[in-house]
């Protein structure tokens, strides 16, 4: 029992940690960088110069410039997962008689998952350039609630099509921008959304299939092992049977990279979860992040104009509609997996 309620300390500390960068990434202020900040001015005085630049290089070069550090960490998890489900699970559901056509969907999901993995990687989101940004401009209605017609883009110097965000890691306008990923070193827009929507159910399935594989083993070790009918002496000398927490501490202890490997597979799987269904929710509705974030708690002036204030959004269009670029079930994901193109222009 000792060692149980350490484990779940310790299990409870991660995933609170976890927890709390997913929650907090991508805001400037959070209690990460107030804590930063704090731990940095006390141990500054007593750190070396030159250890404080480099931590400096580090952080900017990982969170504030594009980096392939976290394609890397992915691949590294990734191989690690299925090196011990290769080593030790598969030999154990063989023991079971598991087929083994059950036992290759999560190399054919693995395969499927880096194809879509790659093409988030390498292809272009949607890129606004000085060439074809008239043409951008007309694939996408002004909402003027979000959007405006004639804004520019401080730092592309280009007028900023509707639906569509400059991205300080890549340094270049997105159209139709979700969000930068760090996991796949690019940004997510009109070209790629489709590819990352894949990408997210593929590491799903993957992920669930090889926990149902190994949690199937686990039971069938434990079922075989007579643990569950068995008992034991506690510390006073008194005989007890075996329950739940004492199962769990033979199973970490028998096979403890086993089951750390499911537990880790576990906990991917409904975080990535939550937030591919997320993604599929804005895919239905037709919205980015970038929108859904923005978007909450804004009050547009036209429909709540201050006293006395003049109309300051102009003629607008019906703001009615929750989702404005919604075009319905079918047509939302159309755009998704078609991306509308800019019209071309007629040659003399």
């Amino acid at each position: 029992m000792d060692f149980l309620t350490l484990f779940g300390i310790y299990v409870a500390v991660v995933l609170t940690c976890i927890f709390l960068v997913c929650k907090y990434s991508g805001q400037q202020h959070n209690p990460f960088t107030t804590l930063l900040s704090y731990v940095t001015k006390v141990v500054a005085p007593v750190t070396p110069q030159w250890l404080q630049r480099f931590s400096r290089w580090i952080f900017h070069r990982l969170f504030h410039q594009r980096s392939n550090f976290f394609i890397y960490l992915h691949l590294f998890l990734e191989g690690a997962v299925y090196a011990e489900f290769t080593y030790e699970v598969f030999g154990f559901c063989r023991e079971m008689d598991t087929t083994l056509t059950s036992l290759s969907v999560p190399y054919v999901l693995l395969v499927i998952k880096t194809f879509f993995f790659y093409l988030c990687i390498n292809t272009d989101p949607g890129t606004v350039t000085q060439k074809k940004v008239s043409s951008l401009i007309h694939v996408y209605p002004y909402d003027r609630r979000l959007f405006h017609p004639g804004v520019s883009c401080e730092t592309c110097r280009l007028v900023k099509p509707a639906r569509s965000k400059h991205c300080r890691l890549c340094n270049r306008c997105v159209q139709r921008f979700d969000h930068h990923c760090v996991w796949v070193n690019n940004c997510v827009g009109a070209g790629n959304t489709r590819y990352f929507l894949l990408y997210l159910l593929s590491v799903c399935a993957m992920a669930l299939d090889v926990a149902l594989l190994t949690g199937d083993m686990l039971l069938h070790a434990v079922l075989r092992s007579g643990l569950l009918r068995a008992s034991y002496m506690d510390a006073y000398g008194q005989q007890q049977p075996t329950g739940p927490l004492f199962v769990v501490q033979h199973l970490f202890m028998t096979f403890p990279r086993i089951v750390f490997m499911l537990g880790f597979v576990i906990f991917v799987f409904f975080l990535l979860a939550g937030y591919t269904l997320f993604h599929s929710f804005l895919a239905v509705v037709n919205q980015t992040s970038n929108e859904w974030y923005k978007s909450r708690g804004f009050v547009c002036r036209h429909c709540h104009p201050a006293p006395g204030a003049d109309d300051l959004c102009g003629p607008v269009p019906d703001h009615s509609k929750r989702f404005y670029y919604s075009r319905g079930l079918l047509g939302n994901l159309r755009e998704i997996f078609f991306p509308p193109q800019a019209p071309q222009k007629k040659a003399n």
